[in-house]
C-alpha cells in the first residue's frame, strides 16, 4: 500500500508520530527510521496497514513503513 502525506508529531500520553493522509485519514507511524520523524515534512511511503491492533495513543490504524521518500 502507498500513502501520501504531512508527517506529525502528537503530544498524546508519551508522543506519537502520525501520518496525515492526503485521504483525509490519519496512521500512526510504525517502522522507518529516525529520518522520517521530522514534523511537518510530506512523504510518500510504502508499507501495511494492521487495522486490528490498539494502542495507548488510538489516533488510527496503525501503518508500518516499509520504505519512504521526502516529496
Amino acid at each position: 500500500m502507498t500513502l501520501t502525506g504531512r508527517v506529525v508529531y502528537r503530544d498524546i500520553e508519551t508522543g506519537v508520530w502520525v501520518l496525515e493522509a492526503d485521504d483525509g485519514t490519519t496512521y500512526q507511524l510504525a517502522g522507518g527510521d529516525r529520518h522520517i520523524k521530522k514534523d511537518g515534512h510530506r512523504i510518500e511511503a510504502e508499507g501495511r496497514v494492521d487495522k486490528d491492533v490498539l494502542t495507548a495513543a488510538m489516533v488510527g490504524p496503525v501503518f508500518h513503513v516499509s520504505s519512504y521518500r521526502f516529496v
